[in-house]
């Protein structure tokens, strides 16, 4: 089942999300950012537990980004973070927002699910504004990938 995320749920997505950014797979999402955000995640549960969570950050009129897609390692590889992925652009559309990037380490599995490379540098400089805390800045190694929305 998803559901938007309540205030509950914030020290797991912290956890679950922690959990890749450890390995360097992701940013760390701290617990003011994740309560200051709340609102843009949702949450993946399966009998009462969370099993993933992703979110999707409105950047501008005319686009916004797949963040913090995370998936308990138990439950890897069983399509969780395709719905999660599906549910965010479902989200997207209903608010019209026409394109939705995500920058990953896992780039094979977006493109499976349609969205497109492209390069960073094509992407407004308001994407980059919690590159200044990532300790790989200003040598981001992710990939960018983008796909359209049909409204």
């Amino acid at each position: 089942m998803i559901r938007r995320a309540k205030i509950h749920d914030v020290p797991e997505i912290v956890k679950l999300v922690k959990m890749y950014a450890d390995k360097g797979d992701m940013l760390p999402v701290a617990q003011s950012q994740c309560f200051s955000n709340l609102r843009s995640f949702v949450v993946l549960e399966s009998d009462n537990h969370l099993i993933g969570v992703g979110s999707l950050s409105i950047v501008w009129s005319d686009l916004a980004e797949v963040r913090s897609l995370a998936i308990h390692p138990d439950h890897l590889g069983k399509g969780y973070g395709r719905t999660i992925v599906e549910h965010l652009l479902r989200e997207a559309k209903d608010l019209e927002v026409p394109r939705v990037f995500t920058l990953t380490y896992k780039p094979e599995f977006f493109r499976k699910m349609g969205f497109q490379l492209i390069d960073k540098k094509e992407l407004p400089h308001k994407v980059w504004k919690d590159c200044i805390n990532c300790p790989k800045f200003p040598d981001c190694d992710e990939i960018a990938l983008i796909t359209t929305i049909e409204t």
